[in-house]
């Protein structure tokens, strides 16, 4: 009996299972992060219910009397530490918003328009950031103080009168805001670009053969397919601004601190430890919050939703 030959079913490929033992190689260096990650956040937690203390021969016990004075309502007195926590969080939502909106343009400049020389002046952007971000807040400091280079020049062009600086130029929540922009607009830029620049060019040529403008096409396709990247800017200068206390230091003043200043003057400045250690725990569970609801608008394919 003839006819065509039967094609023989290729050969099934069998699983490579690990040999018994290799997946403990992992278990040391997960030990060594957890234990390095974790270790603070636990001592910090000992120190914030009065478990341990700093003061030698101080009698230690558990208590969550720090946590009450701390946490909305303290007593008949709104607490001035989470006064100073309300402010920080608000002056760092708008920097991170206006970082971000300023960062857009910039990123969809070196996708769309400078395509050959991107990733130059990509480079030259970053540049000046290479430098000690101390000496950049520095820097600023210089310029924006009474007899700085804003002042001067302001008094050179006859606009304010010889000595008469800008009140609101140095030591204020504009100069603190003003610094962290300039801190972080460059690095919001990074992600949005990156995702404008691996942008399928065929999505925008499509939509403008369906008769869709230029306004169109960005507000339907451009600006969806990348908004994982900003959520990411968002995230990339949120996270930081919300413990900054080097920024508020040298150009906010007595009153233009932040949450991080009153965690550094408790474990700088003071005896007390253990309330500093309520702050900073407190900050420390801010931020992972944070990451958990922002991880998860980072993790969502937002093309999916466009399909």
């Amino acid at each position: 009996m003839t006819g065509r030959p039967i094609a023989e079913a290729p050969p099934r490929r069998l699983r490579a299972r690990p040999r018994g033992g290799r997946g403990l190689l992992i278990v040391p260096p997960v030990v060594v992060v957890l234990a390095v990650m974790m270790a603070p956040i636990v001592l910090i937690a000992l120190y914030s219910v009065d478990v341990k203390t700093n003061l030698p021969f101080t009698p230690t016990k558990f208590t969550w009397s720090m946590w009450k004075d701390f946490l909305p309502p303290s007593g008949k007195f709104p607490n001035p530490f989470w006064h100073r926590f309300e402010i920080s969080m608000v002056i760092t939502v708008v920097v991170s918003l206006i970082a971000v909106a300023a960062a857009y343009p910039l990123a969809y400049f070196l996708a769309f328009v400078s395509r050959r020389s991107r990733y130059t002046l990509l480079l030259l952007i970053l540049a000046p950031f290479f430098t000690s971000y101390l000496l950049r807040v520095i820097a600023w400091k210089i310029m924006l103080s009474n007899h700085g280079v804003i002042n001067t020049a302001l008094w050179d062009i006859h606009l304010r009168s010889h000595g008469d600086g800008l009140p609101w130029l140095i030591y204020s929540k504009f100069s603190v805001g003003l610094v962290l922009f300039y801190s972080w607009v460059p690095f919001v830029a990074v992600p949005i670009f990156v995702l404008l620049d691996r942008l399928d060019t065929n999505l925008l040529e499509a939509a403008q053969d369906l008769g869709a403008g230029r306004t169109t096409t960005f507000l339907r396709v451009t600006l969806p397919l990348s908004l994982p990247g900003v959520i990411a800017g968002f995230v990339f200068v949120l996270i930081p601004t919300t413990g900054e206390f080097i920024t508020p230091l040298l150009v906010g003043g007595p009153g233009s601190q932040m949450f991080g200043n009153s965690i550094q003057s408790f474990f700088q400045d003071t005896p007390n430890w253990n309330y500093g250690a309520v702050l900073a725990l407190w900050l420390v569970a801010v931020v992972f919050v944070m990451l958990l609801v922002f991880g998860r608008f980072l993790a969502t394919d937002l093309r999916e939703a466009n399909s």
